[in-house]
Parts: C-alpha cells; sequence; structure tokens
C-alpha cells in the first residue's frame, strides 16, 4: 500500500468514528429529552408516595416498571385518568402485573 492510500484509509476511518461517535450523542440528548417528558407527565399522574414505589421496584423490575409507565402515560394521554394515582391505587395495578413470589423451603433431613 502507498502512503496515499493508507492516508485515505485513516482519513475515512477516522470521519466513520466521528459520524458514530455524533450519532450517539444525538441519540443519547434524545433519550435524555424522552426521559424528561416522561418524569414530567408521571409528576402529574402519580403521587409523590406512588413515584417512590416505583423508582423502588425499577431496580428490581426495570422491563415491568418501563411497561407500567407506558401503559400509565397512555392512559392519561387518551384522557381517561380523572384522578392522580395513588400509593394504593398503584400496589393494586402493580399486583396484577408483577410476578407471582415462589416460596422455596429447603428440608434437611
Amino acid at each position: 500500500m502507498d502512503d496515499d492510500e493508507l492516508q485515505a484509509l485513516r482519513r475515512k476511518r477516522i470521519e466513520e468514528i466521528q459520524r458514530n461517535q455524533q450519532d450517539a450523542a444525538a441519540q443519547q440528548k434524545q433519550q435524555e429529552v424522552a426521559d424528561a417528558q416522561m418524569q414530567s407527565v408521571m409528576r402529574q399522574i402519580l403521587t409523590p408516595e406512588a413515584r417512590e414505589r416505583l423508582a423502588r421496584l425499577k431496580i428490581a423490575y426495570p422491563e415491568v416498571v418501563a411497561s407500567v409507565e407506558q401503559q400509565l402515560i397512555g392512559l392519561a394521554q387518551s384522557g381517561r385518568l380523572d384522578r392522580m394515582i395513588d400509593d394504593a391505587t398503584l400496589q393494586q395495578i402493580l399486583q396484577k402485573v408483577l410476578p407471582e413470589k415462589r416460596d422455596i423451603k429447603i428440608k434437611r433431613m
């Protein structure tokens, strides 16, 4: 390979890396904006206690909590929520959605 070809390949690779970094930064910015909007809506439809419960559950069940949040936002946007959801109501919703706990008993013989 010539030095010119090598330089062209290097330049092309550097440009590709820079484009990838710019795309990643733009995606991260979009994700941050979407998260901020979602949190704003959640503040409007959930009481502080209910938001706190969801935040704690997000550690153990992130997919389930994301699904519940999307459903609640959908209900709010369609106008089917007439009041804020309190902690007790959220608990009832989560009981239907969360997986059943299994009790494991170990018997020693």
